[in-house]
């Protein structure tokens, strides 16, 4: 197996540092090759010919298949590889962790992202795809809105999804050390969260993603 992903400009704001931090949290060596996002070359022919997204990250088989987006990717290590569980063990354990997923996802992590890429990010982005000025303000107060709940929700959990820690906690951590990169810091008065994020940050899985 080879994981594409990108370092640059800098491994925070590359691409793929949910799957590395996954790897390091199981404890697993994969290859790696950087592409480099800022020069495009992730939208050149050959990589579109593994990925035709042109999106990183991106995982290639020992057959040669090659399955794209992070989460799906940590969940084929999940099913190989299942010790430590960090989807979980039982089928209602993992339908809680993609439930918590989901909602970290599509109300949290992706309005973060599209909130930069349509304002501060807009003019590496386009011609890489559709840019929407109009709509950053509002997808970055869908985030905040959405990490005040969470806040609320977090009362008496240790993790997102109560005592454990997954591949949720994965995903949002990285997402938020993101945010805080690119003028969307994380709210003061949101002390549940903020402590959930000291604690994520001090696991040798934070700082080993980073290379």
């Amino acid at each position: 197996m080879i994981l594409y992903h990108s370092l640059r400009p800098h491994p925070v704001l590359g691409a793929g540092r949910e799957v590395r931090m996954f790897l390091h949290e199981k404890g697993l060596a994969v290859p790696m090759t950087d592409v480099d996002m800022m020069t495009g070359e992730n939208r050149q022919q050959a990589f579109l010919a593994k990925n035709p997204t042109g999106q990183l990250p991106a995982l290639e088989l020992d057959d040669g298949r090659v399955l794209a987006e992070g989460v799906a990717i940590c969940e084929l290590f999940e099913d190989l590889h299942p010790e430590p569980p960090l989807v979980g063990r039982s089928p209602e354990e993992k339908a809680q962790t993609r439930m918590w997923l989901r909602r970290c996802e599509f109300g949290i992590t992706e309005n973060i992202v599209n909130g930069f890429r349509f304002d501060e990010g807009k003019e590496f982005w386009k011609g890489r795809g559709r840019v929407l000025p109009e709509a950053a303000d509002g997808l970055k107060a869908i985030a905040r809105d959405k990490l005040r709940w969470l806040d609320g929700a977090m009362a008496g959990h240790e993790f997102i999804v109560g005592e454990r820690f997954t591949l949720a906690d994965v995903v949002l951590f990285v997402a938020l050390e993101f945010a805080e990169m690119v003028g969307q810091p994380l709210d003061p008065e949101l002390t549940r969260v903020a402590a959930w994020k000291a604690r994520i940050g001090s696991r040798p899985s934070a700082a080993a993603s980073l290379c």
